[in-house]
């Protein structure tokens, strides 16, 4: 209990954790890329060998949209990966500062945002969880819920609604 006490109140930041969980992350993040490419390759030669066909346009036009949104989440899990890698990279800011810094207010924020949209991969729920512990619930729902100086960026929000 004392545990899960000090996390929720975020008295204890741990990089033993957090690193390998955010690792954990990106190798997921990977293999989604690769199922979503594999998906993209496709949809994109299902457009040409539609459009070569006659009477088969409106169908094709149907194909445009779901490449335009694989192509969209593909950006989505491309920001999200580096926002995990300057997580990683200024890890020490983290457990050394009781508020989010400066430098990673986008892309804690940017993370927090997906994780509530984006139910791809469980890691994300317990960064989120990790986030939400260490920065405090007011600036994950600032994040979460788009409030103003959230800081994560328009086009971000855009391609996750758009996709998620």
């Amino acid at each position: 209990m004392g545990k899960k006490l000090d996390a929720l109140l975020g008295r204890n930041f741990k990089t033993d954790k957090f690193k390998p969980t955010i690792n954990l992350a990106i190798s997921r993040l990977a293999v989604l890329k690769n199922q979503r490419n594999a998906r993209l390759r496709q949809a994109r030669s299902d457009v040409l060998q539609l459009l070569q066909l006659p009477d088969h346009h409106q169908r094709a036009l149907l194909r445009v949209e779901h490449v335009i949104k694989e192509q969209n989440m593909l950006d989505v899990y491309d920001e999200i990966e580096g926002y995990f890698n300057l997580l990683i990279e200024r890890i020490h800011l983290i457990a050394q500062q009781r508020e989010c810094p400066d430098e990673l207010e986008e892309a804690a924020s940017g993370i927090l945002y997906a994780a509530s949209r984006c139910g791809d991969f469980p890691e994300i729920q317990e960064i989120r969880t990790i986030l939400t512990s260490r920065f405090g619930k007011e600036f994950a729902a600032r994040a979460i819920e788009l409030r103003n100086n959230c800081k994560v960026q328009p086009k971000f929000t855009l391609n996750c609604m758009i996709t998620c």
